[in-house]
């Protein structure tokens, strides 16, 4: 097994006991933030496995409610984010579920305000790591280690073409990518991980492309 660096194998800079159920719950919070793009007036967490079984004294449930207050593993505030939630009047609810999932630490995210929601489901696999794996009926496979771009588009041809011809021209190099689709035809989901941090200006850009619907980023 490769490691990146040597906090892959120690675990990150992080507030809790525990780099799965806090810092890896974090990261799945912070992630459905940055994939809704704003703070939400509403947030379901729904827990299977073992984060139903021990989410209160492990912290993943303040963990996983700072990631969605965008806060990042080692902030401090985390520790309070159920308090911090209440007072912005964002209403939080959290689920204990039996149902049997692939992974031991999986949550579901379904979260929103009167302008739309998201749903995502996220597993921490780790010293602190997350995956996301799917969003909004989409599978997909998003690690978190690296920046990514998220674009939601009609199937039809050139859609591809179109964005990764922008990346070329703004000399964003593409690590990985992977397009799922429910229906031929219908909306498809385009995931690329990229090797820096994307600026608004060239998310302006792709949102403008042909066929695309919605696009989002995950910074790193």
């Amino acid at each position: 097994m490769k490691f990146r660096s040597v906090f892959d194998i120690i675990g990150p800079v992080m507030i809790g006991p525990s780099s799965s159920h806090t810092a890896g719950a974090a990261r799945i919070g912070r992630a459905a933030r940055d994939l809704f793009g704003r703070e939400p007036k509403y947030a379901n967490i729904h827990l299977y496995g073992s984060f139903a079984k021990t989410y209160k004294g492990h912290g993943t449930d303040v963990a996983i409610v700072g990631g969605i207050l965008d806060y990042d593993t080692y902030d401090q505030r985390i520790g309070k984010s159920l308090e911090t939630a209440k007072q912005k009047g964002i209403r939080v609810r959290f689920h204990e579920e039996d149902a049997h999932t692939d992974h031991p630490n999986t949550a579901r995210i379904k979260m929103g305000d009167d302008q739309g929601s998201i749903e995502l489901v996220g597993i921490s696999i780790g010293g602190g790591k997350a995956e996301i794996t799917e969003l909004n009926g989409f599978e997909l496979r998003l690690s978190g280690s690296h920046p990514a771009i998220l674009l939601i588009h009609n199937d039809r041809y050139g859609a591809i073409a179109s964005v990764t011809s922008i990346l070329a021209k703004r000399q964003i190099n593409i690590g990985h990518m992977e397009v799922s689709r429910k229906e031929e035809g219908q909306e498809a989901l385009m995931v690329i991980e990229v090797d820096q941090n994307v600026d608004d200006d060239v998310l302006d850009e792709l949102e403008k492309a042909e066929h695309i619907v919605q696009v989002a980023k995950i910074s790193e």
